[in-house]
């Protein structure tokens, strides 16, 4: 009889264990999904963060109005683009930014393969519906904008993105950013 609880003791005790290192492994594996998020050290302590990147670019002119849309690699087609009721942020047109030194801080979603059309947020805003890609393709400006951009980490990693961007332009420091182009 006594063998037989030492067994069922044993038994119960690896079954125990065994639960504990499920338990462990399916709490570290919830913690590292693959959520796109990005961390940058603040005080030794490492914080993730979801949402958008900072972009920070200069172009060849003036289209800080115009309407952007995003092309293939090669710029033979438009793969991304807006509804008109797309190009709002926090309640506004997401027209880009000022910062220093004739930066644009993106407030649209744009990367390094970014057109721009020949048309003004406010003027694509109030269109009745999209136009087809091919109608697109004809309004636009420039399909080559950009002189020099930047991901500069996630915007929630910012208590004043503005500001810090800043900072970072005026004391040409880009060094902790990713270039895009």
């Amino acid at each position: 009889m006594q063998k037989s609880f030492h067994y069922t003791f044993i038994a119960m005790k690896k079954q125990y264990i065994s639960l504990i290192v499920l338990i462990f492994f399916v709490s570290f594996s919830c913690i590292n999904s693959n959520q796109s998020t990005s961390s940058e050290p603040i005080a030794g302590i490492e914080i993730a963060a979801t949402g958008p990147d900072a972009i920070i670019y200069k172009t060849k002119d003036d289209y800080n109005m115009l309407v952007p849309v995003i092309m293939n690699a090669e710029k033979t087609d438009i793969v991304s683009y807006p509804a008109p009721g797309d190009l709002k942020y926090k309640g506004k047109a997401a027209i880009p930014t000022q910062l220093a030194d004739g930066f644009l801080l993106d407030n649209r979603g744009i990367n390094e393969h970014v057109a721009f059309l020949n048309i003004s947020y406010e003027d694509y805003m109030v269109l009745k519906e999209t136009p087809a890609k091919d109608e697109l393709m004809e309004m636009i400006v420039d399909n080559d904008p950009l002189t020099v951009m930047f991901s500069c980490g996630k915007r929630a990693l910012y208590n004043n993105d503005v500001q810090e961007l800043n900072t970072y332009i005026l004391e040409n420091d880009f060094s902790k950013f990713k270039k895009l182009k």
